[in-house]
């Protein structure tokens, strides 16, 4: 889940009291007293070329729109690449000096963190077991969901051995938060700008998660860090000259190549005619609509940008789990079936399991409570979660005609693990 929430000074507030910037009736950026952009003398673009004389050629000394355009000024399909540092002119806030584009993450403030071992912890119940009945209605269920898996062995075999068993998964859960900041911007609308101190810490801005153990992210702008600039990328003019006419506003027809004559060959002569498609050779851009300009994508023609510091809070839920099982079952099938939770404690930092039967257990949570405990430097711990499920396993061995083999039956939703099945072909499809 992803928000965008403004927090005071941030985006959308409604300032009451506050002018609107710039003041009403005053010019709007470049500031007073500077060159106006294009300057003066240079070709204005009219959205239209001057009137050609025969074959399309235009007249001696006419200079066409677009040529003389400064750099910079031109368009260009892939013009909104941020740049790799903020613009000069923006100020430098306390507590933010070194702030980029590139969302570096800060470390958190240093904390007292809560441990203390835990209370009396109950006992450890065992798992569950099956009977001889059970096991066959897994086998059956799990022949019935395989299409060419004949359903005669589930029926014939005779069970012969019952050998249950306990898998144990140990989960270790961290939620962490973490916190970047970055410049940013968006096109200035004229909503007001009210700074009223210096901005807050990073780590001073309140935010709630909005669920624990769960991942997700809130962007929000830090109070008193916005002012208005004029738009590098187009100049503060709000437009660019289009890339494509090169600010003419017309094109050379692609029917005649730009002579305004179309050849065609009768009566054994070739022969010339006007073209239909154009006048005197040129055609309207349809990539800016005959206007020469393009807006800006930047600041989508306001000519200014309103920026500020952004406050990227990332919430994330950081799990690693420990199998113990020690039959030939797959380990990977035990983490997609329920199980008893034998053992679940949650805590800002939790202690590890020491009082559980199987040994590997109690290691496994000792290595991974240490191992996150400083495995996340950038982020402050909020809560920890531990468990520990049993999950039930049997192997069930059985005789059908000459072979002699086994399956298991797992979890509490009983599914079946059987890789040496004898009707596993097409064929078996028919045997009832």
């Amino acid at each position: 889940m992803d928000e965008k929430t403004p927090l005071a000074g941030g985006l959308g507030t409604n300032y009451s009291g506050a002018a609107p910037y710039p003041p009403q009736g005053a010019a709007p950026y470049p500031p007073q007293g500077a060159t106006p952009y294009p300057p003066q003398g240079a070709p204005q673009p009219q959205g239209g070329y001057p009137p050609y004389q025969q074959g399309g050629q235009p007249p001696a000394g006419a200079v066409p729109q677009g040529q003389g355009v400064p750099h910079g000024a031109m368009s260009s399909p892939n013009e909104d690449t941020e740049p790799s540092a903020p613009p000069p002119e923006l100020a430098s806030l306390p507590g933010y000096s070194n702030i980029g584009f590139d969302g570096a993450m800060l470390p958190p403030p240093s904390y007292q963190e809560v441990i203390q071992e835990p209370q009396q912890r109950a006992a450890i119940r065992s798992g569950a077991t099956i009977t001889e009945d059970q096991a066959r209605e897994a086998i059956i269920e799990f022949v019935s969901e395989h299409c060419c898996y004949g359903k005669g062995p589930a029926l014939e075999m005779k069970i012969n051995d019952l050998q249950s068993s306990s898998a144990f998964h140990y989960t270790l859960e961290t939620f962490g938060e973490g916190r970047s900041t970055k410049w940013t911007c968006q096109p200035y609308m004229g909503e007001g700008i009210v700074v009223s101190g210096s901005p807050p810490g990073a780590w001073d801005i309140q935010a709630q998660p909005p669920a624990m153990f769960q991942t997700n992210k809130l962007e929000v702008e830090v109070p008193n860090t916005a002012s208005v600039k004029p738009c590098h990328v187009c100049g503060a003019r709000g437009y660019k000259f289009c890339y494509m006419c090169l600010g003419s506003g017309r094109r050379q027809c692609a029917f005649c190549n730009g002579t305004g004559r179309i050849s065609y060959y009768e009566d054994g002569e070739h022969r010339h005619k006007h073209c239909h498609s154009c006048t005197g050779g040129m055609t309207t851009c349809f990539t800016c609509n005959g206007s020469g300009r393009i807006e800006c994508r930047k600041c989508k023609g306001r000519a200014n940008l309103r920026w500020f510091i952004q406050l990227t809070i990332n919430w994330t839920n950081h799990l690693e789990d420990h199998i113990v099982e020690r039959t030939a079952l797959p380990d990977e099938l035990i983490r997609s079936v329920s199980g008893e939770v034998a053992f679940e404690e949650t805590s800002p930092r939790v202690w590890p399991v020491n009082h559980f039967p199987e040994q590997e257990i109690n290691m496994a949570s000792k290595g991974l409570v240490s191992k996150h405990g400083s495995g996340f430097p950038s982020e402050r711990i909020l809560m920890q979660r531990h468990r520990v499920r049993i999950i039930p396993v049997t192997q069930v061995g059985y005789h059908y005609k000459s072979q002699t083999s086994s399956f298991f039956v797992y979890g509490l939703e009983h599914k079946v693990y059987a890789p040496d099945y004898p009707a596993k072909c097409c064929w078996g499809c028919t045997v009832l």
